[in-house]
């Protein structure tokens, strides 16, 4: 559900009152019944909020219907936590609930994980020093590395390097690491049922260093062996490219994803496309986590009129990962 005071419980309500939803998987909502309530009522919804303790106890054998919608609920959260506003108690409970969502996919319980934004200074707040659900969920299911990988329509962008400043993510940069991340992004599209993914990886410097014109040799350095490397193994990268140009080239077909060097190389083009239709798919954990693309949204939060098309898509997306 994300934390209780942003727009996560609404996006919740929203998306699986959807009849796709409950035709294409059997959900079950980590987070706060009466949160969950609340939300759907100011969304103008009244499905039946059903409190269970295991997934076992979810009906089988017909489609989920958004009539009901079921909850594992800890019961962390109070009844007047207030909304859009940063809260540790609200921190522990996103926490609490991404914590019960990977036990019980690492336990083969669920099939998949997808979720609602969560807020990283709550997070702080509450004592859990995590840059956001994808390093949790990293540390969560003993992973040592993941990559980022978001989507939206006709564009697929993995990262390097996310959540750091600039300089500290060109220091972060080198081969091995480029080379691991362009290997998750081939692995990832290939679950999706792309038999033979073509890659393109950006380049760190203006026109991609134009022959060491810009910067100080960090493509030479850094990416191209990474390209060589992973072009002997088989796989269809190529690069580095210039990133100004690239995204254009990917949207129009040349590519099936991007190798995106920094956080807002990659994040800036997907997020042009539309936060609503974005998804944020994590590569790399031994479980499928899918979310959605934008931020809690205190601005709005409790008020109903959040958009619940991405975490729709990255239902969507979520199922399609799992099935395969």
């Amino acid at each position: 559900m994300g934390d209780p005071c942003g727009v996560g419980p609404e996006v919740v309500v929203k998306a699986l009152a959807h009849q796709e939803v409950g035709h294409a998987c059997r959900p079950v909502v980590i987070g706060d019944a009466r949160r969950l309530a609340t939300a759907a009522q100011r969304c103008g919804l009244a499905p039946v909020i059903k409190v269970i303790t295991t997934i076992g106890q979810l009906p089988m054998g017909e489609p989920s219907t958004p009539a009901v919608i079921h909850v594992i609920d800890p019961n962390v959260v109070p009844a007047d936590l207030p909304w859009g506003q940063v809260s540790a108690t609200a921190g522990h409970a996103a926490y609490c609930y991404i914590e019960i969502a990977a036990q019980l996919a690492l336990a083969g319980d669920v099939q998949a994980i997808c979720t609602a934004p969560l807020n990283k200074e709550a997070l702080h707040a509450a004592g859990h020093r995590f840059p956001g659900h994808t390093e949790l969920l990293a540390h969560l299911t003993g992973t040592d590395e993941v990559s980022m990988m978001l989507e939206a329509p006709g564009l697929r962008v993995v990262h390097v390097t996310t959540h750091l400043g600039i300089l500290d993510a060109i220091d972060r940069i080198e081969p091995l690491l480029v080379a691991r991340t362009i290997r998750r992004a081939d692995a990832t599209l290939r679950r999706a049922g792309i038999t033979a993914p073509r890659l393109a990886v950006c380049g760190i410097n203006p026109h991609a260093g134009e022959n060491g014109l810009f910067g100080r040799g960090e493509e030479a350095s850094k990416i191209e062996p990474a390209v060589a490397q992973v072009r002997s193994e088989g796989i269809d990268a190529v690069g580095p490219l210039p990133a100004d140009t690239l995204f254009f080239r990917a949207r129009r077909g040349e590519f099936d994803c991007v190798v995106a060097m920094y956080h807002d190389q990659g994040h800036g083009p997907v997020k042009v496309l539309g936060l609503e239709a974005g998804v944020n798919i994590t590569i790399g954990l031994p479980v499928v986590r899918t979310s959605v693309d934008h931020g809690t949204a205190f601005d709005i939060a409790g008020t109903g009129t959040a958009d619940e098309r991405s975490m729709l898509e990255a239902l969507k997306q979520a199922v399609a990962l799992a099935t395969h």
